[in-house]
């Protein structure tokens, strides 16, 4: 009968507490099942459609009282054991499901929606690690914007997707009722 092994864990795995001590000058970073993940920083497009997108969304939660919408890079931890932290390019949490603003670190939680706005340089089989991470942590809606093919891709909860062109409009459904934008006016 063979002996029994102890676990021992793997010490070159990082967690969420470290990626928050940790430094990497002019770049993104993210923390994908303990390892670390770093990209360049995003370019003028991309920024200019994050914006774009950004400010219509708070200014809907501003009005609405509906939760929180924070910025790019805000690190979510999603997974424990190895430790998964993603941040979003934009994202929004329901006033019923907000960390306290206080507390320092990466909130345990999967936002209710999440935007990735696609840089030149993203690989689809990144992408959709990142939307399969944030689903399986509980994300009920990816919004995904394309600024070179001039779309929007909708992941939802229950599994369904949608295609969007920039003649159709972004909906907030059930996660912020009430929310249109048109695919256009973020391009």
């Amino acid at each position: 009968m063979p002996a029994e092994r102890a676990y021992v864990p793997d010490m070159s795995l990082m967690t969420a507490e470290a990626l928050l001590r940790t430094s990497v000058p002019n770049k993104r970073t993210e923390l994908v099942r303990g390892h670390l993940v770093v990209r360049e920083p995003a370019g003028w497009r991309h920024g200019e459609v994050t914006m774009n997108l950004a400010a219509r969304l708070a200014r809907h939660v501003d009005l609405t009282g509906a939760g929180k919408i924070v910025a790019a890079e805000t690190g979510f931890t999603l997974f424990r054991g190895p430790d998964t932290v993603r941040a979003p390019d934009i994202a929004f949490v329901s006033r019923e499901r907000l960390p306290d603003s206080r507390t320092p670190g990466f909130p345990e939680l999967a936002p209710d929606l999440v935007v990735e706005v696609l840089s030149p340089d993203d690989r689809p089989g990144e992408t959709l690690a990142k939307i399969g991470d944030w689903m399986n942590a509980g994300t009920r809606v990816v919004w995904v914007i394309d600024p070179a093919r001039r779309q929007a891709r909708v992941y939802r909860q229950d599994g369904t997707e949608a295609v969007l062109s920039e003649t159709d409009a972004l909906r907030g459904e059930d996660v912020l009722p009430g929310f249109s934008c048109p695919v256009s006016s973020i391009l």
